[in-house]
């Protein structure tokens, strides 16, 4: 199975985004979407589970859970650190736990386990925010072991991606 994951959209769906996601199963957004045709586009790849962000008009801070094949997944938008979950989030992992939590709103490349926990962030797919990458994030099954791996968008963001990586602390 493979999961394509975004974030932070903001209304702009990158062409880069189809072709990093050409072979998905599903794909997660963990919100600020900036729009419904952004989420018709990426239901034309695959399936899409998504969560609002605060873009959206709702608090950033909703919790969507999904089961793909053997994993429990738990998507929010604004977290805001992996060592300090927002009490939505805290709540929501005290109720179920999750094997991994994806999140936004950074606009920061995130991959970290935290108590048993992984936490990712795709980054940004959407217009550039300071000296940012744009991403997404392939999360994959390989006979039974999930893996997962940053795609930057551009040619810059590639040497962003290892530069800002799990700056969020």
């Amino acid at each position: 199975m493979r999961i394509g994951l975004i974030s932070d959209t903001h209304g702009l769906l990158r062409p880069e985004v189809c072709e990093a996601f050409a072979r998905v199963d599903h794909i997660l957004h963990a919100g600020d979407i900036g729009g419904e045709r952004i989420l018709d586009s990426l239901r034309e790849l695959a399936p899409v589970t998504a969560v609002p962000g605060n873009v959206d008009g709702a608090s950033g801070h909703d919790v969507v859970r999904v089961t793909l094949g053997d994993l429990r997944i738990l998507l929010t938008h604004i977290l805001p650190r992996p060592a300090e979950p927002s009490p939505e989030v805290l709540q929501s992992l005290a109720g179920e736990q999750a094997d991994v939590v994806l999140f936004g709103h950074s606009h920061l490349p995130h991959d970290e386990h935290v108590g048993g926990v992984w936490y990712l962030n795709p980054a940004s797919a959407g217009p550039r925010r300071f000296d940012y990458p744009v991403s997404v994030a392939i999360l994959e099954s390989r006979r039974g072991k999930w893996t997962a791996w940053h795609v930057p968008l551009d040619e810059r963001s590639a040497a962003e991606l290892q530069q800002r990586m799990n700056q969020i602390r």
